[in-house]
């Protein structure tokens, strides 16, 4: 893959992962104060429930972010594209599907 592509498709992603991080932030917030609203007569467990729901999903979104951090890296150091763990090349398909895929497919399932 060209490095421009790749670099292209990580910006695109960090971009969207960030927004989905600012919205389930927000959303994070609703949650909190709808749980913390004095002399509420309503069982707050579901708004606890979706507390909890949003901070695994945050969770899973730095999770990914990280991972687009560390393919910037591996762009930067010129082994882009390439398995962390046997060094086979990942097919470009792979990386437009997700720029960050650090294996391959079937390195990937094995996991």
């Amino acid at each position: 893959m060209e490095e421009k592509e790749a670099r292209s498709l990580l910006r695109a992603e960090r971009e969207r992962l960030e927004a989905l991080l600012r919205d389930n932030a927000a959303d994070g917030q609703v949650d909190r104060d709808g749980a913390d609203q004095p002399g509420d007569m309503t069982d707050s467990a579901p708004d606890l429930v979706d507390q909890v729901y949003d901070d695994d999903v945050a969770s899973g979104l730095r999770e990914h972010l990280a991972a687009v951090e560390r393919a910037e890296k591996r762009l930067d150091d010129g082994t882009y594209g390439r398995s962390l763990r046997s060094g086979l090349a990942i097919p470009d398909d792979r990386l437009r599907a997700d720029p960050s895929a650090e294996l391959t497919v079937g390195e990937a399932a094995e996991s």
